[in-house]
């Protein structure tokens, strides 16, 4: 929804709690995208053995839920935009369910690949939907706490894959670790039945009167013609925009950083540590519940410092909060890779690995993993922020890809002191193309933030 006046009259308690049980439905799509990202990094040491997988066919395992991602990603918005946000999240949480269950059931390795294609389908059409449907209900003053709630959820969703990797690990019941999932999505499901459809969505299809009835259950009455103007207003400043718009020289700037922030946040490596750590502390030494237990204490970082990356990004800004911590994720891996290279990870050296994992996890999830999503959303004109955004989006499917499919083998190929150090020199060539061409875009206006990246360029 478009913001419609200086000091919006606040909606009615009531309304509030229906748009921030709204969001809590929607946002169980964000805990699906963690727990089924996450879940495979502990079932990974089971189905390995069970299927007998050389290093190559576990990255392929890993892997395929990222095809199925880059696939939702570039159907989900079409997808929404024919059958409405409600509708889309309702179809996804169905693929949601039946992704677990075939995954739970998965006789052989064929069946394991497809069910994880369905499963990456449903967390690259939740990646766009969600935020969008959150978004396009809540009132402007309620919109930045609403929408974080699904990055909350996504990092809530990954510890508790973690979590039921730990409590099963002395059974090897990977089959229910993957099936547990369905438990949130028939949740999902059950609860749209009583969310309202996106007004914005009404508007763009004509269906105004429903879009009053809407915006009076969510704003109250006393503001439901003049967010109504709004959205009208909106939607027309988007009808005609074409990628033609978006790639004329003005908004090269804004395009080549919203890549640029996007290939950072992949390539120091997150998802090596989100979809590999249990497997990599195996070859460390770990005994595998020690290795699954000490991804649980990554899983916990990840949450408490999205909570503190939250809290600060609008007190000290996003550029500080970023270069500080995109510091802190070259220094922790330089630090993995040191260890790795002049130890050999017995004793205490151990825990030391452990606790720089942790240390990369906050730094990175309370700066580069948070403003990724931020400053796609910020620095992009409201009418070409959607296809803008896109850029940025298959930026970041696509390079966690080709991650996830090269992590055992590189780990080979390079040492895992020279995968971490590699990881650590993107990090810092990232860190200098962001100091010099991140503008600060709290608390400034979309035409000023344009001005200074088009300066940027220029300079």
């Amino acid at each position: 929804m478009a913001t419609t006046s200086l000091d919006p009259a606040p909606p009615s308690r009531a309304a509030g709690k229906a748009v921030t049980g709204a969001a809590l439905v929607a946002a169980l799509g964000g805990l699906l995208f963690g727990y089924d990202t996450g879940v495979i990094s502990a079932a990974l040491l089971y189905i390995a053995p069970e299927f007998q997988l050389s290093e190559l066919w576990q990255q392929v395992v890993v892997a395929s839920l990222l095809v199925g991602a880059i696939v939702g990603v570039g159907l989900g918005g079409i997808i929404a935009d024919a059958l409405g946000r409600r509708r889309t999240l309702s179809i996804t949480s169905v693929v949601f369910t039946a992704g677990a269950v075939i995954s739970a059931l998965a006789p052989d390795l064929a069946t394991l690949l497809g069910s994880r294609l369905l499963l990456g389908f449903a967390i690259g059409t939740a990646s766009l939907s969600v935020p969008a449907y959150i978004a396009e209900i809540a009132p402007p003053e309620k919109r930045g706490s609403l929408v974080s709630i699904n990055q909350i959820m996504i990092s809530s969703g990954i510890l508790l894959s973690y979590m039921s990797g730990y409590v099963l690990a002395e059974a090897g019941a990977w089959r229910w670790m993957l099936g547990l999932a369905g438990l949130p999505s028939l949740l999902m499901f059950a609860g749209l039945f009583r969310l309202p459809e996106s007004p914005r969505w009404l508007v763009s299809r004509g269906r105004s009167q429903e879009a009053r009835e809407v915006l009076r259950r969510i704003v109250g009455p006393d503001r439901v013609e003049s967010e109504l103007r709004a959205l009208s207003s909106a939607v027309t400043a988007e009808d005609g925009v074409t990628y033609r718009d978006v790639l004329k020289p003005a908004m090269r700037p804004a395009i080549y950083l919203g890549i640029g922030v996007a290939a950072v946040n992949q390539l120091v490596g997150v998802n090596a540590i989100t979809y590999y750590a249990p497997t990599l502390l195996t070859k460390a030494g770990f005994g595998t519940s020690a290795a699954i237990l000490s991804s649980v204490g990554i899983g916990v970082a990840n949450v408490v410092f999205t909570l503190v990356g939250l809290l600060l990004v609008d007190r000290i800004g996003r550029r500080p909060l970023l270069l500080v911590g995109l510091g802190g994720v070259v220094a922790s891996l330089v630090g993995i890779g040191l260890l790795y290279a002049v130890t050999d990870l017995g004793g205490g050296w151990g825990v030391a690995l452990v606790a720089l994992l942790i240390t990369y996890e906050a730094m990175f999830s309370a700066s580069i993993g948070l403003a990724m999503w931020l400053i796609n959303s910020e620095i992009f004109p409201t009418a070409l922020r959607g296809k803008a955004g896109s850029f940025g989006m298959f930026t970041h499917w696509g390079l966690n890809l080709i991650i996830s499919l090269t992590v055992l083998s590189a780990f080979e190929a390079f040492t895992p002191s020279g995968l971490f150090w590699l990881y650590a020199l993107f990090g810092l060539i990232g860190f200098f193309y962001l100091k010099k061409y991140l503008p600060e875009t709290r608390n400034r206006t979309l035409e000023e933030v344009e001005a200074t990246l088009r300066a940027r360029a220029r300079g």
